[in-house]
């Protein structure tokens, strides 16, 4: 544990904690873009150590979270096909639809399956020829490598039983499309330490250059978020908009290349609706037309639906840090993680189940 426990120790915490308020000289907002960030930060109780003229908001940076409602409606329209073994994360499964979730497809006898790598789908592909075998490829940059890695073995091993149903979102158009926003209160990014660890960071260069914004990589324990909230604050009072990395013992300028280079043989940009938020040009991945036999929307003819959100959940505000969990009229009330409206009170990475579940009510 003490590779862990060097990024918790109270003593550098506070240190930290210390040197950023000396050096606020005014008022700054700093968003995080990761899900995963915004549990550490309010379970660690750091939200609540920093100076209130800093103010962190949590940007869209959950996957769950940020996967459009009508491509949950046609997860389970493919689920509750009768030939299909429909394979997920298992954080998917309670994401509510408009009508119902994964979990209740599965206990109403749908075939339903958690699965721990993409991978283990296409075993079950190759192990039940007789049954349709899909597969819920949702996430940012990150979990894409692995998504890409099933597909291309599901074409070397000629799979005519296997498919994706494809969700993934790229993370520097949304951080453009929060910053170009007329509304727009981000003055600072931390950015998500795995997507980089992927993608590394010179993609965020030119966004950090345009907008005059820094931007941080940033690992995913305490120590590393006051470290890159730090650096994020001595680039906005030096007035630098560039992009520094924290994150050094997991993320190089470059990222992992083999992992590119697959993603590119594997998927094409394209434009994505994001829940809550609306369509985000050039924001996604989806299979490259060579590969079209592996996409499930086109195999189950499922491309066309649409769904209205519930007019309570204001996730999309959430999401774009417009608003915070507490300030929705439904947050913990009408919308509870037993009874969820949106997907952010249901995610592990969500920004409403944190702070509901770490008692920011």
């Amino acid at each position: 544990m003490r590779f862990i426990d060097e990024y918790r120790n109270e003593a550098d915490a506070q240190k930290f904690i210390q040197a950023i308020h000396q050096s606020m000289t005014q008022p700054w907002t700093i968003m995080e873009i990761c899900g995963g960030q915004t549990h550490t930060l309010i379970k660690s109780g750091i939200d609540q150590m920093l100076p209130p003229e800093l103010t962190l908001i949590h940007g869209p940076g959950c996957p769950v979270c940020v996967t459009p409602l009508e491509l949950i409606d046609k997860a389970i329209i493919i689920a509750r096909r009768p030939e299909v073994i429909f394979t997920s994360f298992g954080d998917m499964l309670r994401v509510p639809g408009s009508e119902a979730d994964l979990l209740s497809v599965k206990a109403q006898g749908g075939d339903v399956r958690i699965v721990y790598s993409p991978l283990d789908a296409v075993k079950l592909a190759q192990k039940h020829p007789d049954r349709q075998v899909v597969f819920f490829a949702v996430g940012f940059e990150t979990t894409a490598p692995g998504n890409a890695m099933a597909v291309w073995q599901a074409k070397q091993l000629d799979l005519a039983n296997f498919s994706i149903l494809c969700s993934h979102v790229l993370v520097p158009p949304a951080m453009e499309a929060i910053l170009s926003s007329p509304v727009n209160k981000v003055q600072g990014f931390l950015a998500a330490g795995h997507v980089c660890t992927v993608m590394g960071y010179w993609e965020y260069e030119p966004i950090a250059e345009k907008y005059r914004t820094p931007i941080v990589v940033t690992g995913f324990e305490p120590l590393d978020l006051l470290q890159g909230i730090y650096m994020t604050l001595q680039a906005l009072e030096d007035g630098r908009g560039e992009v520094e990395n924290q994150y050094t013992r997991s993320v190089t300028r470059e990222g992992n290349l083999p992992a590119q280079e697959l993603l590119r043989q594997v998927f094409q940009v394209c434009d994505r609706q994001w829940r809550g938020i609306g369509l985000i040009p050039g924001s996604g991945y989806c299979l490259r037309p060579e590969l079209a036999a592996f996409d499930a929307e086109g195999r189950f003819d499922v491309g066309s639906l649409t769904i209205q959100e519930s007019p309570l959940c204001i996730a999309g505000e959430i999401l774009q840090g417009l608003k915070k969990p507490h300030q929705c009229s439904a947050f913990g009330t009408d919308c509870t993680p037993e009874h969820p409206l949106g997907a952010p009170m249901v995610s592990a990475e969500g920004a409403c189940a944190a702070y509901y579940q770490y008692g920011r009510k």
